[in-house]
C-alpha cells in the first residue's frame, strides 16, 4: 500500500453556488472570482440580474444565505421546503441546475429535505430539480475540479466561450 492509497481525504473548502456557476461558464472566471478580482458591478446583465433577482417573485418565501452561498428564494409549500433559483433565461440550465443542486445538497447536509424550482420569469417557465445520487457524484467532482482550478497561481488563460459578449469580465480578458 502506497502512502497516497493510506492518507485521508482532505475536506473541500466551502465552495458557494457562485463559484458552481462560473465553473459551469468559465474556468477563467470562476478563478478570477475565486480571487475577489470581482467582475464590472456596472455591467448591464449584471446589473438586471441583480434587478430580477431583487424583483422576481419577491412575494415569495425569502433570501437565504448559508455560509458561501445565497438561495434566492425559500419557500414552504404544503409542508414541502422548495429552493428557488431565479434566472433570465434558460440559456445556461446545465449551469442554473447545477447551481441549484448544490443549494439542495448543502441542506441535506444539514439534515434538510428540499426540492428545487428554476424560474425564468421572462420566459414563463419553470422546472422542478431534484438532487439524487448521479447528481452528488457530479458535484463531488465539480468541487474537486473547483479547488484545483482555484489554487492555482494564476487564472487559466482567456478562452473564448458562448457567455464571452455576456461577461462581466470581458474587458479583463480581451482588451
Amino acid at each position: 500500500m502506497s502512502e497516497e492509497d493510506t492518507m485521508i481525504p482532505t475536506p473541500l473548502p466551502h465552495i458557494g453556488g457562485t463559484l458552481i456557476w462560473y465553473y459551469m461558464i468559465c474556468h477563467r472566471e470562476l478563478w478570477l472570482m475565486a480571487h475577489a478580482l470581482n467582475p464590472d458591478e456596472d455591467d448591464p446583465n449584471i446589473e438586471y440580474g441583480r434587478f430580477l433577482h431583487e424583483r422576481a417573485y419577491a412575494r415569495e418565501g425569502n433570501e437565504v444565505e448559508l455560509e458561501n452561498s445565497k438561495m434566492d428564494r425559500v419557500i414552504e409549500r404544503d409542508g414541502h421546503i422548495i429552493v428557488v433559483e431565479i434566472k433570465k433565461s434558460s440559456s445556461a440550465i446545465d449551469s442554473a441546475r447545477t447551481q441549484l443542486v448544490h443549494y439542495l445538497m448543502e441542506l441535506e447536509e444539514r439534515g434538510i429535505s428540499a426540492q428545487g424550482e428554476l424560474r425564468f420569469p421572462e420566459e414563463r417557465r419553470k422546472e422542478i430539480v431534484i438532487l439524487d445520487d448521479a447528481w452528488r457524484e457530479r458535484l463531488r467532482n465539480i468541487k474537486e475540479e473547483i479547488v484545483q482550478i482555484t489554487a492555482e497561481p494564476k487564472p487559466p488563460p482567456a478562452k473564448r466561450v458562448s457567455w464571452c459578449s455576456r461577461c462581466g469580465y470581458v474587458e479583463f480578458c480581451w482588451s
